[in-house]
């Protein structure tokens, strides 16, 4: 941190002292409700100004660094093998370090693989809930800037709260700019359901922040279910002071459904803000739908367990699209074409990827020194100076396959979609899928899918709304479609789960010794006792 000051301009380095000589907001905070002192409100300013100057310093290195992509590259293969912390192996002894040598003495190996490594047998701890190096500074910035410039009104006091212990920003920043925004100080400490309070007692809030889509879907549902209970401590100040008007609104807004309810607790809300990290798509889409529809949707970065791979630099826009920096971690892209075998491994740095083609990522972070092929899949939609532009496609751990067929992530995730329009009422929530032979259920029949849904406007599935998943399938899939003919192949089995369920998976696998932040959601089971905490849950 203290190099981190060292190297910032004087301007910025004079109003950050200038901030940390003025006494603690918390101190100068009136009761609920009143409006900050003066100082308190320099005090904002200033580290507005701060996080301006800031931004600005890491804009202009993001310029500089995505002009010599090449060059960019080379400095942070450079810092990864002198910061390594494990030997270099085929390296070690080699006199040069470009991006050739590199990449022709370290094979490429998949994720699984390198936590393997890492750990040596073992099963690795949890690691922290938040990124480091220079990436996830830079994506909180930059960030954070963009925010403010897409919805002015945001960074006013008060005008944030996040209703999650985990946070959407890749990097916590120093004190002076944690005044900004947040209507509460410390979420890491605190339990959802007190943030969750925290944030309904603030009807004045601009921005929702969540850890990720799925983190914001669990408690949108769980506000649903202890919504009378919530409205009740808020009416008896605990904690706080008693609002019982407050509370009156709260049964009212539940009253009417779930459509817009985040507009109607929070009139002046404008944006969500939430973290990307792999099978996300659905509880966006769902939140966009009902309970947060109306607001915009921001995710400051695409994050994986090596740290953070995309930028975003453009809130305006609907859907995430993410520069790829050239920066630590060191970044490599896979060609992925259909049909390819799977030891072709030939890769490409920045600079050469191509508009409209898919690529896997590679990353090499200085913890586990390894070309780590991370199963994401992204296409090339544009460029920033001589880095690229992406989107993110699908993940290829998340591929179902009972006899060769490979359905992969995103074309499941169409199908899937296709067959829920179909069934009158019904809203898609959450799903994952199993293959029939991890819970032995062929059953001396055909090898299958066992699909497990969550909906909102369908309590019961009909035996022909099932049957529409299969027919779906067979649309998107000629693959499929010929090994159900042949009869190779069985019919989807779809299975509809009760509330909560996806919210008991998700704490299942945060409770896995080897979770990593930030999590991501599966959409293929792999592991037994996962599956029949699904199973457990069935309705219909």
């Amino acid at each position: 941190m203290l190099l981190l000051l060292l190297l910032l301009p004087l301007p910025l380095l004079l109003l950050l002292l200038l901030l940390l000589l003025l006494p603690p907001l918390a101190l100068l905070r009136q009761p609920q409700d009143a409006s900050l002192s003066w100082l308190a409100g320099l005090q904002h300013c200033m580290a507005g100004g701060a996080l301006s100057w800031a931004a600005a310093w890491q804009q202009r290195r993001l310029e500089q660094s995505t002009l010599h992509a090449g060059q960019s590259q080379q400095q942070a293969l450079t810092w990864c093998l002198r910061e390594a912390q494990r030997p270099l192996g085929p390296l070690q002894g080699t006199t040069a370090t470009d991006t050739s040598t590199f990449r022709n003495h370290l094979p490429l190996i998949k994720a699984s693989q390198a936590q393997e490594e890492e750990s040596g047998g073992q099963l690795l701890p949890p690691t922290s809930t938040q990124c480091y190096g220079e990436a996830s500074l830079q994506a909180t910035l930059l960030g954070l800037a963009a925010l403010s410039k897409a919805f002015p009104e945001v960074l006013t006091p008060g005008g944030i709260a996040c209703v999650t212990p985990t946070s959407p920003w890749p990097r916590a920043l120093p004190w002076p700019w944690r005044i900004l925004d947040k209507v509460v100080s410390t979420p890491g400490a605190k339990h959802p359901g007190a943030l969750l309070l925290e944030a309904l007692r603030s009807p004045g809030l601009r921005a929702l922040e969540a850890g990720t889509a799925t983190e914001l879907l669990d408690v949108f549902s769980g506000l649903e279910a202890n919504g009378e209970e919530l409205a009740e401590a808020m009416a008896a100040g605990n904690p706080g002071s008693p609002l019982p008007s407050r509370a009156a609104e709260l049964r009212e807004a539940l009253d009417l459904g779930p459509r817009g309810l985040a507009l109607r607790l929070w009139p002046k809300l404008q944006v969500v803000v939430t973290l990307d990290a792999g099978g996300q798509t659905e509880a966006v889409a769902a939140l966009e739908a009902l309970w947060c529809h109306g607001l915009a949707f921001f995710s400051p970065a695409y994050a994986a367990s090596g740290g953070v791979v995309g930028l975003n630099l453009w809130p305006e826009q609907a859907h995430g699209c993410y520069l790829l920096p050239p920066g630590a971690p060191f970044i490599e892209l896979l060609p992925v074409k259909e049909g390819a075998q799977e030891e072709a491994a030939s890769t490409v740095l920045l600079a050469e990827a191509q508009k409209g083609e898919e690529y896997e990522l590679v990353l090499t972070n200085h913890a586990g020194l390894a070309r780590c092929r991370l199963g994401d899949v992204v296409q090339v939609v544009g460029a920033y100076n001589q880095c690229p532009v992406v989107r993110f496609v699908r993940r290829l751990g998340q591929a179902l396959n009972v006899r060769g067929e490979d359905i992969q992530e995103d074309v499941f995730s169409e199908a899937l979609a296709r067959a829920v329009g179909q069934w009158p009422g019904a809203k898609l929530l959450d799903h994952s899928c199993v293959e029939s032979s991890i819970l032995d259920s062929s059953q001396g029949s055909a090898p299958h899918y066992e699909v497990f849904v969550a909906l909102r406007g369908l309590r019961n599935l009909s035996e022909e709304n099932r049957d529409k998943l299969d027919h779906c399938l067979q649309e998107v899939s000629p693959h499929y479609k010929s090994l159900r003919f042949r009869g190779s192949v069985g019919p989807a089995r779809v299975h509809l789960v009760g509330r909560g369920a996806f919210r008991e998976l998700r704490a299942a696998l945060a409770a896995c010794p080897s979770s990593r932040f930030p999590p991501e959601m599966p959409r293929v089971l792999r592991h037994r006792h996962l599956a029949e905490g699904l199973q457990r849950r069935v309705l219909s």
